[in-house]
């Protein structure tokens, strides 16, 4: 066994927020936890969504055992169609966050055919030469799990997402005490989760959110709209009970909200009270100080269920003055813009708009803060240690959390970004080779989902500067321009602004074809290279910009 060595491969979610997928190897084996997806950002034009690029797996097919999923929010779930697609695997996770899968493999018509095994906290796989243990965690999202492999080299315990709840709303504590027994018997590499690094002290528990719920239910005098993340199914059961306390009716408005409802009461995550559900046709007969509108789109989607309130677009409901509506969620950032636009649409209807941080807080993080984080590291004492899910800032600061280990069983924290391995074997621990990782853009509106990266560049090239259409009329007989070049651009100037400049072009277009040869003019696909050289070489000497020249040559 000397020489077999285990290989740490992050396909995603290292130095960087989203896209959490880790590889684990040992000689012809190999494991996969998470396959998650992130959103796009501003710079990525028409994207939908991002996920890892799997080719690593993909040449390596024969060696994957399986997928382990520790929880079922979209950065670990996202890209598991994605991943399926392009290998038969089966797929290990609580029934919770296989059912979420399963939506999603069904709208990819991938469900026939998965393999998908529903595992509890506690119980053991086997996958080739790793053993699984399943350890329940407390996270913004039921049915969370934690896991220890033990490899023929010894344990990796991956935390996934977590924080220690001691007060969960489910009353399914965090299993500290499995932690503890791992640290007791020697853990050789712990992976955990860097989220809230910067974060001191403690997470307030979940339970923390109920007063300032309370005292909202208390004061609202007419219609409530409350929106939080569709898998924060602790939160729906507070304003569900709150709702049934109070007198209200509840209203379940967005595909997310009901999906992931349906599923949670289906498993027995969410216990509605009786008679308490209203159907969406029904809001406008029920009176406004009897309702509760529970809705998606906490994060200013443009086509979810509170944009379209915010702007008065909604076929159920029209929200009015004296009306309340509450975020109770974080901003992720980057769709700060969006959420303000749609709270300053709730303004402007006359409603009070509830969101942000306050004491009691509306929301309250999912993620372990720094003294959870010691705690993990003190419990567990790793040989090594690998920060994972977060940007390189947050990685090194909870690598700097563990230098305390130093001397008392912690031999070295690595702080790795996406596509820098880590080899163990019996001489110790090393960064390893980098491996070739990316990701991959996928357009859900188009026929060909992937978004190739010139699709991304051209698409920014026409956002900053725009498209320039020199068309040329090419006699067949005589192989001479018929008349003077036209220009159309759009994008890049007017033509009022740069007519003078248009006409200069068409004279560099029509010169350029003047002065090529019979057989040149013959080839459309050397006479659109030379105009397109030619003219931008023109365009960025005069106006300093770059914009898509797509020449257009016609046959007459």
């Amino acid at each position: 066994m000397s020489d077999r060595k285990l290989q740490i491969v992050p396909l995603g979610g290292l130095g960087e927020f989203g896209m959490n997928s880790m590889a684990i190897r040992y000689g012809d084996d190999i494991i996969v936890v998470d396959a998650g997806m992130m959103f796009p950002d501003a710079e990525l034009l028409g994207v939908d969504i991002v996920t890892p690029d799997f080719a690593y797996l993909e040449q390596h097919k024969e060696m994957v055992r399986g997928l382990i999923l520790t929880h079922g929010h979209e950065d670990h779930i996202g890209a598991v169609p994605f991943l399926l697609g392009q290998m038969d695997i089966p797929v290990y996770g609580t029934a919770f966050t296989l059912a979420l899968v399963e939506r999603r493999l069904d709208e990819h018509e991938l469900l026939d055919k998965a393999k998908l095994h529903r595992v509890k906290p506690g119980q053991k796989i086997v996958l080739g030469p790793f053993s699984v243990e399943f350890i329940h965690v407390t996270h913004s999202i039921v049915a969370a799990v934690a896991v220890a492999i033990t490899t023929p080299l010894g344990v990796i315990i991956h935390t996934g997402d977590f924080k220690v709840d001691p007060t969960p709303t489910d009353n399914a504590l965090f299993d500290l005490h499995t932690f503890a027994e791992y640290g007791k018997r020697g853990v050789l590499l712990l992976m955990s989760d860097s989220t809230n690094v910067d974060r001191p002290g403690y997470t307030e528990s979940e339970r923390a959110v109920r007063p300032r719920l309370e005292e909202i239910f208390y004061r609202c005098e007419r219609r409530l709209v409350v929106s939080c993340f569709s898998s924060s199914i602790h939160r729906l059961q507070q304003i569900l009970e709150l709702a049934h306390e109070y007198g209200r009716k509840v209203a379940l408005l967005g595909r997310s909200m009901n999906n992931t409802t349906e599923i949670a009461h289906s498993l027995g995550f969410l216990h509605i009270p009786d008679n308490i559900l209203l159907r969406p046709q029904d809001i406008s007969q029920t009176a406004p100080s009897k309702l509760v509108v529970l809705a998606s789109g906490t994060q200013g989607e443009p086509m979810s269920a509170l944009s379209r309130m915010a702007v008065d677009n909604h076929k159920n409901i029209s929200v009015e003055k004296g009306d309340t509506v509450v975020l109770s969620s974080r901003i992720i950032p980057g769709n700060e813009k969006g959420i303000y636009r749609m709270i300053n649409h709730f303004a402007k209807r006359g409603a009070e708009v509830i969101y942000g941080t306050s004491n009691p807080p509306v929301h309250v993080s999912g993620h372990g803060s720094a003294e959870e984080l010691k705690l993990i590291l003190n419990l567990v004492r790793p040989r090594y240690f690998l920060p994972v899910h977060g940007e390189y800032r947050q990685l090194a600061k909870h690598a700097s959390l563990a230098q305390h280990l130093r001397g008392a069983g912690l031999e070295e924290s690595f702080v790795l970004e996406t596509g820098e391995s880590l080899e163990i074997d019996g001489r110790g621990a090393r960064r390893g080779p980098k491996i070739p990782v990316g990701r991959i853009c996928i357009d859900s509106g188009s026929l060909d989902e992937v978004v190739e990266d010139i699709v991304i560049r051209d698409r920014r090239h026409l956002a900053e500067d725009g498209f320039v259409l020199p068309i040329i009329a090419i006699s067949k007989h005589s192989g001479k321009s018929e008349a003077l070049p036209e220009i159309v651009s759009r994008g890049f100037m007017s033509f009022e602004d740069g007519s003078n400049l248009l006409q200069e072009a068409r004279q560099v277009v029509a010169k350029t074809v003047e002065m090529s040869s019979a057989e040149e003019r013959g080839d459309w696909g050397v006479m659109q290279e030379k105009v397109r050289s030619d003219l931008k070489r023109f365009l960025t000497k005069q106006t300093a910009r770059r914009p898509l020249i797509i020449p257009v040559i016609l046959e007459v």
